[in-house]
Order: C-alpha cells, then sequence, then structure tokens
C-alpha cells in the first residue's frame, strides 16, 4: 500500500503571473470585478487538478489569496480596525484598503502593517487588535474555496492559519492588555470555521502553528494544551497540525501531546528531528514528513528522503506515514518546464532543479518508492536521480579555486573602517555640507511600462545596446532633473537600468544563473524572479560604474552609488545548498566590496549598500542566532569597508522587525541607515529609547507601498516622534522604500511634501 501524500500549499499566482496581471488591472479601473473573480477561480481550479492528476492525497485549499492569508483570516474574523468602516459595504474593495490603503471618493485610510513571514521573503499583512477587540464571522472563506473544489470532484484539505499563531503574528493597537487573551473571543468564530467545514463534508483540515518552531513560554504552552483540547473535543475533523521552517526542539513534548490526527514536521530546515518526534509521538497520531523542500529550486535528494522515511516507517508502521512538501509551496516558482532559455539558465544546472510541479511529482514518486512494490516509473526516476545528484557533486560549474583562496585570506582588516565613525562623519559633512534634516530617496524611482517596454525590446533583439542605452540616460537625466526640482539634498540615478535589485546584480555576477519564469509571489501582486546560486561567486568587471557617474556628471548635488548587499542577495537567491551559507555570503561580500571601492575612485561620494534581509535571515531560535549574525555584520562590513573616511556608506533595511537586533545594525556601522517607519508609526524607533543608536537615521515618513499622497503634516508629525528619541543631527527625511512600483504623478505630489517637511522641521 504506498504511502499518503500532502501539499501544504500550492503558489497562487499562475505560472504567468495570471493573477498580478489581472490584479493590477482591477487596482487601475481596467478590469472588472467579475474578470478578477473569474482569473481567481480558474487558477484555483487549475491548481487542484493539476494535484490530483498527479496523484496528491491531501490537496491543499484556502491557500489562494488576493494579497495574503493572514489578512484573509483578518477580514474573515471581523478583526477590522475601525479606520475601515466606510468601505465595508464592498467587501473586496475593503480588503484590498486594509492591504494597501485608499485614498479616493472622500476617504483617505493608511494600510496595516506589513512584515516578513518568520524567516521568507514573504510578507503579511501585521493583524491589528484592540482592547475590546470583538470577532464575528463574517464569511468562511475556507468554507467557500472547500465547496467550490467540491463542486469540481475535488474533496480538499481545507488550510488555516492556526489561532494562536494568528494572534501572536499580530500587534496591540493600545496598551493595557496582551493579545493573546482574546483567545477566548477568538476561539468561538475559529470552531465555527471548522463546523462548517464539517458539515460541508471536509475530511482533514490542516492547521499551521508555525510558531511551535520558535521559542515561546510556558503560558504559550499551556494555552496551545487549552486551545486545542477545545478544538479536538469539539470537531470530528482530522487535524493535521502542520509545523515548519524548524526544528520543534523543546516544543516536541508540548506538539505530541496535543492529540491531533496528524503531526507535520519540516525534515528539510531540520531533518534530525524526526528522531524526537516518532520517540515521542502519542497513540495513532500520523506523522507528516516534510522532506521536499517547499523553500528552494533543488531536487529532493531520493537517496537521503529514502533514508529517513524508512526509517520512520519501520517504528510508527505503515499507515501512520505521509510523505510530504516541507512548507507550502508558495515560496517556489510554478514549472520548471517553463523554462526554455539555455543562455541564461544553462541546461546542466537546470538539470539540478525542481519547481512546484516538479516537487509535486516528487512526493508522488517518494511514495511510490517507499511502497513494497515501486513501480517501474518510480525506479528509473530514481535511477536518474541519483544520476543529477552526482552530476551536480562532480560539476566544474560548482567551484572556483581562485574565490576559494581569496575566501581563505579575509583578515580582520577587511571588515574595518579606517576610522571610527565620529572621525568619519566630521570628514562627510565637510565634503557634503548638506542641511540639517537632509533629504533623500532610497533608490529607485518609477519604472513606467515605457521604461519596461525598452529593457524587453532590448533583450528581444529589438533594439541596440547604442539605442538602449541612450532612452536610458534620457530616463537618468529626466530623473536627476526632476529630484532638483522637487529639491532633495542627496540624489539618485533612479534605477531604470535595472530589473531587480537583485537580479541585476546576479546577471554580472559569476556563479548565478536566472530563470525566465521563475516567479514568486513577495506579498499582494508583487513577484520576484530570484536568481539560482549554483557556484562560486565573483564579479568578472564592474556593474554600476557607468550609471553612476553619469548621472554624478549631470549634477552638483551628490548622487549616491546604488548596491544591494551580500546578505539580501543571498537571502533573496535561491541559494546552492551544498556549502555553507555563511560561505557563499562572504563570497558575495568581496564582490561588493570590489565595485564599492571602484565608485569611490570614480568619484562617488555617497555609496548606499541595501541590507532589507538581515532581519529576514534570522533563525527562529534564539540559540542559532548568534552565528548567523555575526556572518551578517562581517559580511556587510567587508562589503563597506574598503574606501577613505569621508565617503559615506548607507545601507537601507525595511518591512522586518529589527528591535531585537539593534545592536547588531549598530556593528554594521553604516554611517547612514534608513529604515522603514511609516506604517508602524515610528514604532520601530521605540527601541532607540533602551539602544543610544550611534550613527546617522532615516525613518521612513510615508509608506510607498501605499498609492496615498500623505501629507506635510503626517510627515512632520512622525519626524517629531523620531526627534524625542533621537538626536535632530542624525537625522535623515525619506521614504520608506524604493519608489519603483509607484506611478510618477503620486511620487512627485509625495516627495514635494516629504522635501516641505524638512523645511517645517529647519524651521
Amino acid at each position: 500500500m504506498a504511502l499518503k501524500t500532502n501539499v501544504l500549499g500550492y503558489p497562487r499566482v499562475g505560472a504567468n503571473r495570471e493573477l498580478k496581471k489581472v490584479e493590477e488591472a482591477y487596482w487601475a479601473g481596467k478590469s472588472t470585478k467579475e474578470e478578477l473573480l473569474k482569473t481567481a477561480a480558474e487558477l484555483r481550479k487549475g491548481n487542484w487538478l493539476l494535484q490530483k492528476e498527479a496523484g496528491i492525497d491531501l490537496i491543499p485549499s484556502n491557500d489562494f489569496s488576493f494579497y495574503d492569508q493572514t489578512l484573509d483570516l483578518s477580514l474573515c474574523v471581523g478583526a477590522i480596525p475601525e479606520r475601515y468602516n466606510a468601505l465595508k459595504s464592498d467587501r473586496l474593495d475593503l480588503y484590498f484598503a486594509m492591504a494597501h490603503g485608499f485614498q479616493k471618493n472622500g476617504i483617505d485610510v493608511t494600510a496595516m502593517e506589513m512584515t516578513k513571514w518568520f524567516d521568507t521573503n514573504y510578507h503579511y499583512i501585521v493583524p491589528e487588535f484592540t482592547k475590546d477587540q470583538k470577532f464575528t464571522l463574517v464569511y468562511n472563506k475556507a468554507a467557500e474555496e472547500f465547496k467550490e473544489a467540491l463542486d469540481l470532484g475535488i474533496k480538499t484539505k481545507p488550510v488555516l492559519i492556526g489561532p494562536i499563531t494568528y494572534l501572536l503574528l499580530g500587534k496591540e493597537k493600545e496598551k493595557g492588555f496582551n493579545r493573546v487573551d482574546l483567545i477566548d473571543r477568538l476561539l468561538p468564530v475559529y470552531l465555527e470555521i471548522l463546523r462548517q467545514l464539517e458539515s460541508l463534508g471536509a475530511e482533514y483540515v490542516q492547521i499551521d502553528e508555525p510558531i511551535l518552531s520558535t521559542d515561546i513560554s510556558e503560558e504559550i504552552k499551556n494555552l496551545y494544551r487549552r486551545v486545542y483540547a477545545e478544538i479536538t473535543k469539539a470537531i470530528k475533523l482530522k487535524i493535521i497540525l502542520a509545523t515548519y521552517f524548524d526544528s520543534l526542539a523543546d516544543n516536541t513534548d508540548l506538539a505530541t501531546d496535543l492529540n491531533v490526527d496528524v503531526l507535520h514536521i519540516d525534515l528539510v530546515r531540520a531533518p534530525q528531528q524526526w528522531k524526537d518526534v516518532v520517540a515521542r509521538l502519542k497513540g495513532n497520531t500520523v506523522l507528516s514528513l516534510g522532506v521536499v523542500d517547499g523553500r528552494n529550486i533543488w531536487k529532493n535528494d531520493f537517496a537521503q528522503s529514502l533514508e529517513i522515511i524508512e526509517n520512520v516507517r519501520k517504528q510508527l508502521g505503515e499507515n501512520r506515514v505521509i510523505i510530504s512538501t516541507s512548507c507550502s509551496l508558495l515560496h517556489s516558482p510554478f514549472d520548471l518546464d517553463n523554462e526554455k532559455n539555455e543562455k541564461s539558465l544553462p541546461a546542466e544546472v537546470k538539470r539540478w532543479m525542481a519547481f512546484a510541479r516538479q516537487k509535486v511529482n516528487e512526493v508522488v514518486t517518494l511514495a511510490d518508492l517507499a511502497d513494497i512494490f515501486p513501480s517501474e516509473k518510480a525506479k528509473s526516476a530514481l535511477k536518474n536521480n541519483i544520476a543529477d545528484i552526482e552530476n551536480r557533486r562532480s560539476s566544474v560549474l560548482t567551484n572556483n579555486e581562485d574565490v576559494k583562496k581569496r575566501i581563505a585570506g579575509i583578515t580582520p582588516a577587511f571588515s574595518q573602517r579606517k576610522s571610527p565613525f565620529a572621525t568619519r562623519i566630521k570628514e562627510q559633512r565637510r565634503v557634503l555640507n548638506l542641511p540639517l534634516f537632509p533629504t533623500t530617496t532610497i533608490g529607485s524611482f518609477p519604472q513606467t511600462v515605457e521604461v519596461r517596454s525598452w529593457r524587453s525590446k532590448f533583450k528581444k533583439g529589438e533594439i541596440t545596446r547604442a539605442e538602449y542605452d541612450r532612452l536610458l540616460k534620457g530616463e537618468i537625466e529626466k530623473t536627476i532633473r526632476k529630484q532638483e526640482e522637487i529639491g532633495l539634498d542627496v540624489l539618485v540615478h533612479g534605477e531604470a537600468e535595472r530589473n531587480d535589485m537583485v537580479e541585476y546584480f546576479g546577471e554580472q555576477l559569476s556563479g548565478f544563473a536566472f530563470t525566465q519564469n521563475g516567479w514568486v509571489q513577495s506579498y499582494g501582486s508583487r513577484c520576484v524572479k530570484p536568481p539560482v546560486i549554483y557556484g562560486d561567486v565573483y564579479r568578472p568587471n564592474a556593474m554600476t560604474i557607468d550609471w553612476i557617474t553619469y548621472a554624478q556628471s549631470l549634477t552638483d548635488k551628490p548622487v549616491k552609488g546604488m548596491l544591494t548587499g551580500p546578505v539580501t542577495i543571498l537571502q533573496w537567491s535561491f541559494v546552492r545548498n551544498d556549502q555553507p551559507r555563511a560561505v557563499t555570503m562572504k563570497q558575495i561580500a568581496l564582490a561588493i566590496r570590489d565595485e564599492v571601492v571602484d565608485l569611490e575612485k570614480a568619484g562617488i561620494k555617497v555609496i548606499q549598500i541595501d541590507e532589507p534581509a538581515v532581519r529576514e535571515g534570522l533563525p527562529l531560535r534564539k540559540s542559532d542566532r548568534k552565528a548567523y549574525l555575526d556572518n551578517a555584520v562581517e559580511s556587510f562590513r567587508i562589503s563597506a569597508s574598503g574606501v577613505k573616511d569621508e565617503t559615506q556608506i548607507h545601507t537601507h533595511m525595511c518591512y522586518c522587525e529589527f528591535n531585537d537586533i539593534i545592536e547588531h545594525i549598530a556593528l554594521m556601522d553604516a554611517d547612514v541607515i534608513t529604515i522603514e517607519c511609516a506604517r508602524s508609526q515610528m514604532e520601530l524607533l521605540e527601541s532607540f529609547v533602551k539602544f543610544k543608536y550611534p550613527n546617522e537615521i532615516g525613518p521612513g515618513v510615508y509608506d510607498i507601498h501605499s498609492p496615498r499622497v500623505p501629507s506635510v503634516e503626517e510627515m512632520v508629525a512622525l519626524m517629531r516622534k523620531a526627534a524625542q528619541v533621537i538626536a535632530p543631527s542624525q537625522l535623515w527625511v525619506n521614504p520608506d522604500c524604493g519608489l519603483k512600483t509607484r506611478g510618477w504623478a503620486e511620487t512627485e505630489a509625495s516627495l514635494r511634501n516629504m522635501v516641505e517637511a524638512a523645511k517645517v522641521l529647519r524651521r
């Protein structure tokens, strides 16, 4: 009898980003609500049928979302902040307003806060809770989508974020209560969702509790015991309790005591945890083995996975083992078969890879191979898999001896600036001569349809390199002139030549490969196409010098050199898993260092090395964090420390909670850090009350992920909050993030208000 197969979730955006396209058309008024809903239904149907035809037993539903699954649950259970009351007549408009704000028809409301989903590059909308928070079942999305699949003849496994993870991922929006105390109000609504699923004929429900893979208090452990005792008593559904992204570790006893039908564990992030879990598993609880990596693009090593499966099956028996993905395939691209360009993705590298569709087949094949009598098809797949794994292991593409020697030659001096910040800042102020509250932007300016069309035409060979460069230089000059007119103090060239802040650099570094359609969702309609790091990394040639020096030649104001840092390039790529990530990070750091030194030689006085992903990569377990942070700080400093005192190094971080790592952020020793603060109303600056940040800082004063234009007064008020905890002489004025996704009209209006706000502050 073949083992059961399980997928925790599937990509939502479609093979060709159909969801992104129809959503953005809807927001722009170029598509109807009916068209949006029809496309969504087609994507869900396609995903369900794909998994059914592959042979998956436990097919997820309610893993689809227009924006984010956490926001979905907030809307379903009525956790809707009061500021959206005027929009409640239309559920979809309300939903999108919560996601990215609303400024129309006399209504002006800000978006809810957005931050990273654990240690991934996926963003979720942070639930907001008040002391008198009420929950009510606004609608049962899980039931609607279960019924939708049932009408197609597919009995799915609805997926829900667990009630405790949901509360812990939220924030109290006023003082005097603890959000977990809201569980007694939330749980009845949650149970009603489950009862309706039960009445529709659902057999299984997957409840995601990734918080169980983090450090939690005894209070939270006791809450888990009480809540799951109530859930298992109240419903007859078979509960799959899903944990992922790390080991259960000291929560193993807790998880195995919760009396759920199936416990899912991540055996990619924590391959050895099965031993402790199996030893503690109670009664007839089934174990779902997450052996197929949901977060990376490398083929599964069937031999390794089969060894784990066989060991677990020997101890638990045939009926208590399920083969699964490690986590949702949301974090994987859609289909490797869509990759046709061998120039950007060499055939040998492609041979080592698997996307979501291939991972579904890997799950089914592993279940087949684990059977007493595997099929001939499975046997053939195993033979091919062994050959592919060995080919990668021995390939000359993955190894470069010169890079390895350079890594071995890194000394402490590589990560030290010539002088301390107190000395450097005097030189920088003399050279740059900036006013109090200097204004700047984070780097990118709007990439219009026209700019994107130039890139497309150039890649297709429809225009020459000379024509493409001439068009881009025109766009750069337009961007410089616009910034001068607005009155910004430190300018940027606008990044018109760049596709993505990581992909652009990866295309110019050795050891990287690229996909044509390897899109993954970052948030809402925002999709990214992460590069693939398959080999040792180095910089063959300068990457940005020509564009930055051209921009600087157009103005007397300083223009920032714009680079992406080593931690972020690593975090936002699909990284090789055959050597320690810390080694790959340092290889990238040396490549960026070479570019920084060349920018300085070319006369660039301000260089920004963006590191928005430092907090994102933080291990979920505190015991693992020091090693990661030490490597991250050292790698950044290696990239930044090859310049003179008068060269000002900036960095940027956005959409992450980094109060708990503020001391390590300071150790990075950037002269200026710009951070996201607007959505949280400067909440991130609370850490500066306890920790005196030594260098200069630009807390973002407006949310660039929302189309609304903030007022001068709004931005002044945010900066005054900042000035209560940071000396005005240390403060910069800037947006939260880059402006690539915005339109020119709203960008110009917002930046004019921002510059005026700086003038008010100076007065």
